[in-house]
């Protein structure tokens, strides 16, 4: 979670969730992801709403900067971190978001991918992640940069028995240590909290 947590007091704020992750899922599938992504925000008597990047493709970046000044919080969830980091790219949220977290005017609450993606760099996520799913839903190459709002790469899901990348990502970890990549390793249930210069695990 990155900004100051300015929700504390906020019941029924606002928040959007963005589940881009997951665009190459069935329309199914992806729906009833959605669904579950709603509920978990609205069960702390928040408002969630989806907020599908996929409109925002190709249109002017203030068009997305509106949609995104209305929520005082957004939530990225997990899934393939390439078609993430494409949607965030293709229609301008990456820089919105950058931007309203230097102001301190947005919380950002990310998991899975929607944390790696916060990265300067999606090099050795491919271990984990298909980068060959962005060629395939929409015609282009993956992107490899990221918006470097964390200064080192982030790996979820290590020592997570219950979950079925632990050990893909444990070799992506050992893989950063090899090539002196800095990154930080999560493991499911730990929260990375950044506020302004302060930085905990809990």
């Amino acid at each position: 979670m990155l900004g100051r947590p300015a929700l504390d007091h906020a019941a029924g704020a606002a928040i959007a969730v963005i589940a881009n992750a997951t665009d190459d899922r069935s329309s199914v599938e992806r729906t009833a992801g959605v669904d579950l992504e709603l509920a978990a925000p609205g069960a702390l008597g928040l408002r969630p709403t989806e907020l599908d990047l996929r409109a925002f493709f190709d249109r002017p970046r203030a068009e997305v900067a509106a949609a995104l000044g209305e929520f005082p919080a957004v939530r990225l969830r997990g899934g393939n971190v390439f078609l993430l980091r494409h949607a965030l790219a293709r229609s301008g949220a990456d820089g919105v978001l950058v931007e309203l977290l230097r102001r301190d005017a947005l919380v950002y609450a990310g998991y899975s991918a929607g944390a790696c993606v916060l990265a300067p760099s999606l090099r050795g996520l491919e271990g984990c992640d298909d980068a060959d799913a962005l060629p395939a839903l929409y015609g282009e190459p993956a992107r490899w940069d990221g918006p470097a709002v964390l200064d080192h790469a982030f790996v979820p899901h290590i020592d997570s028995p219950g979950h079925p990348e632990t050990q893909l990502l444990a070799a992506v970890a050992a893989d950063y240590r090899t090539r002196g990549v800095p990154h930080r390793t999560l493991r499911d249930g730990q929260v990375l909290v950044i506020d302004g210069a302060h930085t905990t695990i809990r």
